[in-house]
């Protein structure tokens, strides 16, 4: 008896899901301004509506509770991400480093080459290079073998080579990504 019940709610909120998923996405992506963070949102919303479908679907008004829930989880993004861009602004503002002329086109170079490498690679340069963390620092931070980090800078920083095209690379790398907070770059 069980079973038709739960296959009940089960249909109900399938056909709830249907009925207002890309709501709920159109909802996510205006307030937080992220196309690709909507999707991610809007499905948030709905599985966290489905741990407690037994109260929403009793609720008068099942689709405003739905976006509160969006509303919620969009507020809670965009709150870490300020948070993140004042720990990023913070982090650079204290630095004592100085460039008289920082060679922006450089560090604009060097930070769309790190958008095109893969995550960890990226991640392993960026920490070893920019903020000149130890490999076992970087390991932690990263939650990976001491091995894995030097593999992953290793042929992040061949990549890299590749992409600029130059045999400096390391070097303008490490440059580009001290002097890339004076260019009022946060995208790192």
């Amino acid at each position: 008896m069980g079973t038709v019940v739960d296959d009940a709610a089960s249909m109900e909120f399938h056909a709830f899901f249907e009925r207002h998923y890309a709501e709920l996405s159109r909802l996510a992506h205006l307030l937080t301004g992220e196309a690709d963070a909507a999707d991610d949102l809007a499905a948030d919303a709905l599985l966290t509506l489905w741990h407690r479908w037994d109260r929403v679907r009793a609720a008068d008004h099942p689709v405003a509770y739905a976006r509160g829930v969006v509303a919620n989880l969009a507020r809670t993004r965009v709150r870490s991400a300020v948070r993140e861009r004042r720990r990023v602004s913070l982090f650079w503002s204290q630095r004592e480093e100085k460039t008289a002329n920082p060679d922006i086109a450089g560090v604009v170079d060097v930070q769309e080459a790190l958008r095109r490498l893969p995550f960890r690679k990226r991640a392993c340069v960026v920490l070893r290079h920019a903020f000149d963390l130890s490999e076992k620092d970087t390991a932690l931070a990263l939650g990976v073998s001491v091995g894995t980090v030097k593999s992953q800078t290793s042929k992040g920083m061949a990549e890299l080579q590749k992409i600029l095209g130059s045999q400096g690379a390391p070097q303008k790398v490490h440059v580009a990504m001290a002097r890339g907070g004076e260019t009022g770059g946060t995208d790192r």
